[in-house]
């Protein structure tokens, strides 16, 4: 029978036990709970709820219980419902009657709340880990291509020549902004809850402070009603995994496109592409379509939380216990793309003679030729309207822009001189760019030394 089965008569049906069951996916929160477990016994005997002499026993339980699970020398039962219940059902059993004393002064309604946040305060800093490696591969290629210049692309149409380390660092301040937001999340649900009970605190005489300064809390949830109802930052935590997903699927586009034989920018490695089952001729770039595809997923499990939370009334209500699933699942998801993509990333063939080639299309420095004009005095929409009927008589006459005659230029841009034949290169394009923020070498390699201080 179940720890709570006092005032029924009797057993539960088989189905319902089954269906209720949450142990075959929140067991993974073993160590949280029995890390909780343990404030709250000592705190319990500190404050005199339970005798001195029960602390040394409970935890000794306690962490023979934590060995069992870690060896697989534990039994895990859907009888027993959750992870609490098998935990202390598993103390009971091996110091007897003081095991029963643990779960004084509190609930599994704030003892949820509190593994929970332990877990996601570990899990946001091993993400924010492996981000920060993600942004040294990038980094890293971005070093080795420091004078690769590419098209850049808006409307996926060829646009202005750019250094391809400019549009890696692209991605690094992305992923910088994405830490940010986890960081924000792990101050936000860095709040102790335990001591909140069902919902309205406790009779008995309890200190959270003692359990708070324990698990490095910083603060004490100040209301036990919304302690125990809160899943906001879970909320926010997904959101900000979907931001990194986006931001992860947007460069597994680029990279799609980079290495297809239209582009043919980039070459990934054999280690991480695959073939196809009946064309013997291809290498796919699984892991960055599987990444795209696996945003799609996790932006679910934001949607799953959110749909579950938006109908819900105070306070604790059973249909929280769906909240770990898709929570899981987010974590775990962005954990695999960040366990791959960047030794892909590092492994990366960079084909610097395409990227220059489709780079080197003088129309890519027609903003460069209008603003030239600008330079000299002529207002920006004229200047454009004329090199734009430039660009037409160009296209009319088959000719390429950077092997008209000056005297052929003057016919739309009559402010034009011999200089103005000089304007298409697509390296002198990038060096004059070297206002603060822009593709310049100058200003890359400052961007790639602040990015190195800062990652290391």
């Amino acid at each position: 029978m179940p720890l709570w089965d006092g005032r029924f008569n009797s057993k539960p049906n088989k189905a319902l036990t089954e269906f209720s069951e949450s142990i075959s996916f929140d067991k993974r929160l073993y160590k949280y709970d029995i890390l909780g477990s343990i404030a709250h016994a000592k705190m319990l005997a500190e404050t005199g709820i339970i005798p001195k002499h029960s602390i040394t026993q409970i935890l000794s339980g306690l962490k023979q219980v934590e060995k069992d699970i870690d060896n697989g020398n534990f039994e895990f039962s859907s009888q027993l419902e959750d992870i609490h219940m098998h935990i202390e059902n598993a103390l009971i059993k091996k110091i007897g009657n003081e095991g029963a004393r643990l779960h004084s002064a509190r609930s599994r309604n704030d003892q949820i709340a509190l593994d929970i946040r332990l877990y996601l305060r570990d899990e946001i800093k091993n993400i924010i880990t492996e981000i920060k490696n993600f942004q040294r591969a990038l980094l890293k290629q971005a070093n080795s291509n420091i004078t690769t210049i590419l098209p850049g692309y808006t409307h996926l149409q060829r646009a202005q020549p750019v250094l391809f380390a400019h549009q890696l660092l692209a991605f690094v301040e992305m992923f910088d902004r994405d830490i940010g937001r986890l960081d924000d999340c792990r101050k936000r649900l860095n709040v102790m809850p335990l001591g909140s009970g069902a919902l309205a605190g406790t009779t008995l005489p309890i200190q959270r402070e003692i359990i708070a300064k324990l698990l490095d809390f910083p603060e004490i949830s100040r209301n036990s009603m919304d302690a125990v109802a809160d899943r906001d930052f879970a909320c926010e935590l997904l959101g900000a995994l979907s931001i990194f997903a986006m931001h992860v699927s947007r460069l597994s586009e680029d990279i799609i496109l980079w290495s297809s034989t239209e582009f043919d920018f980039i070459e990934l490695s054999d280690a991480f592409c695959t073939g196809s089952s009946i064309m013997p001729q291809k290498k796919n770039p699984d892991i960055a379509e599987l990444s795209r595809g696996k945003t799609a997923r996790i932006f679910g499990d934001l949607i799953s939380l959110l749909t579950l939370l938006k109908g819900l009334p105070m306070t604790y209500n059973r249909d929280l216990q769906e909240d770990k699933e898709p929570l899981f699942d987010a974590v775990d998801t962005v954990k695999k793309i960040l366990s791959v993509f960047p030794s892909m990333i590092v492994t990366m063939k960079v084909k610097k003679n395409n990227m220059r080639k489709a780079a080197d299309d003088p129309t890519l420095m027609a903003t460069d030729l209008a603003e030239k004009l600008v330079a000299i005095g002529v207002p920006f929409r004229t200047a454009h309207h004329r090199v734009g009927a430039l660009i037409k008589w160009c296209n009319g006459n088959a000719r390429p822009l950077d092997c008209i005659t000056i005297e052929e230029m003057m016919i739309s841009v009559p402010e034009a001189t011999e200089d103005f034949l000089k304007l298409f290169s697509s390296e002198n394009s990038i060096t004059k760019r070297n206002t603060l923020g822009a593709t310049a070498t100058a200003q890359v390699k400052k961007q790639i030394i602040y990015w190195e201080n800062r990652l290391n």
